[in-house]
């Protein structure tokens, strides 16, 4: 069953909700919101998604890297389904680069983000997985992990002056892209 949903977008208040820990990852309902996840994120240009994005409040998120036209220079990946997921920073280094979200188009803003980190999750069978991640897919992992603790990338701008309209994002991109 390939359900797309409708993602949420800022303001709607799940997008500033904690998410509820997913206990039985194998249960139907678990499983029919992680195809609906899997077939939405497919229509867009995203890189990632949380559950809470398509009005369901679970710790859950998929991380899809791949060259899109939002993120051309992207690394591709194997999309990852993550239950659970958390992550402590390798180092207190930071970057900042820019972010897009599905839940808040028209928008681009330099955020910034550990660059190493290291993530705990359990995969569809249920099994612990540790893994190192670095630079853009630490930034994607951060961006999606915000998300089930009911915030946004805009949360972390440290200045109002890094928010962009897209358009204005382009202009200044168009060179590097």
């Amino acid at each position: 069953m390939n359900t797309i949903r409708e993602i949420e977008q800022l303001g709607a208040p799940i997008l500033r909700k904690k998410a509820a820990v997913v206990n039985d990852i194998d249960s139907i309902e678990i499983r029919q919101i992680v195809e609906a996840m899997q077939s939405t994120l497919a229509t867009t240009q995203g890189v990632g998604l949380a559950a809470p994005q398509i009005s369901e409040s679970k710790r859950i998120i998929i991380v899809a890297s791949r060259p899109t036209s939002r993120y051309p220079s992207a690394p591709q990946m194997e999309p990852t389904i993550m239950f659970n997921p958390s992550f402590q920073a390798l180092s207190n280094d930071k970057e900042k680069d820019w972010e897009g979200c599905l839940s808040i188009p028209g928008i681009r803003a330099l955020v910034p983000r550990y660059k190493d980190i290291m993530i705990h999750y359990s995969d569809q069978q249920g099994q612990p997985v540790e893994l190192k991640l670095n630079e853009f897919v630490a930034r994607v992992f951060q961006h999606e992990y915000d998300h089930l603790e009911g915030k946004v990338y805009l949360d972390r701008v440290e200045d109002n002056q890094d928010i962009f309209a897209e358009s204005e994002y382009l202009k200044i991109q168009a060179p590097r892209l």
